[in-house]
């Protein structure tokens, strides 16, 4: 870490070393030798996440592979709801999917290309056929226990299936994920969502980022203001045309560039068990690096195991626990394996004039480009047409890249607000009638950061994210094994699964 001239070590250095270790396992940018496999870091969340999602995969005896037919086929049925609930089951998959849509899915694969070479994709891959598992285990329990309050509003989540699954005596437990949960809300859910689109507006229109920031945080209010049917609506009609639209044109890319597909794929499959490093490390270096780089960055994007989506799945219009976490493994599916392997095919496969090392080269990832300048040079290479002096490709990324951004900073809005509202409702004398002045604080606070977070320098709100990011998921990485039981019968289409804990108490939502 770094020391000052006083010889004291600043915050961003504290925060960075405990990032540094849950994400990296390095502790003061140094091997722990427990923590590491032929020199190689090991991170330990990535350990916890993988171990605990094939659990759920072996113990589910690959029902997300089995039954992805029926999920695909179940995204028509969803359209309409058939149940209690607030939203349509596709409405409430369009919104988790809006928060697990965005900068991971641009910027996050080319970072994963960067770091492991082209391997990382095929161990992206794999760590979102595993992250199906948990995805299922996040999207029936949403529904099994779920709160409804004394005006008839459903709304759940993890913080739900604890107390409701687990008993009064995990509230604890609950109270920590949610605290867990404000913490990302406002740091990776808003500022730094904030922040890449007031540089998006930045960089097409010359709109200066405070005033990005503004317009933004205004857009986002309206929204807001309606709860959660006012951000299913918004999400069910802007998500599938954006990612639709994002597909259509990086497939159309990759149309143009045909010839290089197959050795694209040769990269991808010998990167991800080449046994040698390239620079001439131990044998092995390359294929520790792919995975670390490739599950890193594909846990990022899809959120399984965080605990996130099941708020949004939480009120689907269904009463089928199992028809909702096949729509919940979906979400998982189309944000990792379509979306973001169809940025890194395009990364990989696009020809142009790139310069890497100071010699020119052909392909984006082998230039100096990083994160999204990488994806957006990619881009600028298949569809180098001007418009308005700004390369159509440019456009078509920085374009997605700011819709993915703004449908995120709805949803997340939604995640804080039933993060807030579970800890006031255990508050003695708390009422619904508070609760609701209460998310109208929560709106008007998260617009303001939006405005402020837009003109932030984020070096050390990224490392706080990563941060809040585990302490969000490993509360429900614990209640999901807890529970693991119950969500190996819901598979199994037994609705009622599991003991329900329930006391009448005089708050909201008068009985747990």
């Amino acid at each position: 870490m770094a020391v000052t001239e006083t010889g004291s070590v600043s915050l961003i250095d504290h925060v960075t070393n405990v990032s540094d270790f849950i994400w990296g396992g390095t502790w003061n940018g140094e091997l722990v030798p427990w923590l590491s496999v032929g020199g190689q870091p090991i991170p330990p969340m990535v350990i916890v996440l993988l171990g605990v999602g094939l659990f759920f995969m072996v113990g589910l005896k690959f029902y997300p592979i089995a039954k992805l037919g029926s999920a695909f086929k179940g995204l028509f049925a969803g359209r309409k709801g058939a149940g209690s609930g607030e939203i349509s089951p596709f409405a409430a998959l369009s919104t988790a999917l809006s928060g697990q849509v965005g900068t991971g899915n641009l910027a996050g694969v080319a970072t994963a290309i960067a770091l492991g070479g082209p391997g990382a994709v095929f161990w992206m891959w794999v760590t979102a056929i595993i992250g199906m598992a948990l995805a299922f285990a996040e999207g029936s329990l949403a529904i099994r226990y779920r709160e409804k309050t004394s005006d008839g509003v459903y709304r759940g989540g993890p913080m739900s299936y604890i107390m409701m699954g687990l008993g009064p005596k995990w509230t604890w437990l609950a109270i920590v994920f949610c605290l867990g949960t404000l913490f990302s809300a406002m740091v990776t859910g808003n500022s730094i969502q904030a922040n890449a689109v007031a540089d998006g507006l930045n960089e097409l229109f010359g709109i200066e980022e405070w005033m990005g920031g503004l317009i933004v945080a205004i857009l986002v209010f309206i929204v807001i203001i309606g709860g959660i049917k006012s951000i299913g609506n918004v999400a069910e009609k802007v998500v599938p045309f954006m990612a639709a639209a994002y597909i259509v044109m990086a497939l159309i890319a990759l149309v143009l560039n045909i010839q290089d597909i197959p050795e694209t794929f040769g990269l991808i499959f010998h990167g991800a068990f080449n046994p040698q490093a390239a620079t001439g490390g131990f044998v092995g270096a390359a294929i520790a690096l792919a995975i670390r780089a490739g599950v890193a960055r594909g846990l990022f994007s899809n959120e399984a195991g965080q605990g996130s989506t099941p708020i949004a799945h939480a009120v689907a219009q269904t009463d089928d626990p199992e028809q909702q976490g096949r729509m919940a493994m979906m979400g998982t599916f189309i944000d990792t394996i379509v979306i973001c392997t169809m940025t890194a095919l395009v990364i990989l496969t696009v020809e142009g004039q790139f310069t890497g090392g100071g010699q020119q080269v052909i392909h984006a990832w082998n230039s100096d480009l990083q994160g999204f300048a990488m994806t957006s040079g990619a881009f600028a290479a298949a569809f180098p047409v001007q418009i308005f002096s700004i390369p159509l490709g440019t456009l078509v990324a920085s374009t997605a890249l700011i819709l993915f951004v703004f449908t995120t900073l709805l949803t997340w809005s939604y995640y804080g607000e039933r993060a807030i509202t579970f800890i006031y409702d255990r508050v003695p004398g708390s009422t619904r009638a508070g609760e609701k002045v209460l998310h109208m604080i929560w709106r008007v606070l998260w617009c303001v950061v939006i405005y402020i977070g837009s003109t932030q320098d984020l070096t050390l709100v990224w490392r706080l994210g990563d941060i809040s990011n585990a302490a969000m998921a490993l509360p429900n990485l614990l209640a999901l094994a807890l529970l693991s039981g119950v969500v190996f019968k819901l598979a199994k289409g037994e609705r009622n699964a599991g003991q329900t804990f329930g006391r009448e108490t005089p708050e909201e939502p008068n009985e747990y």
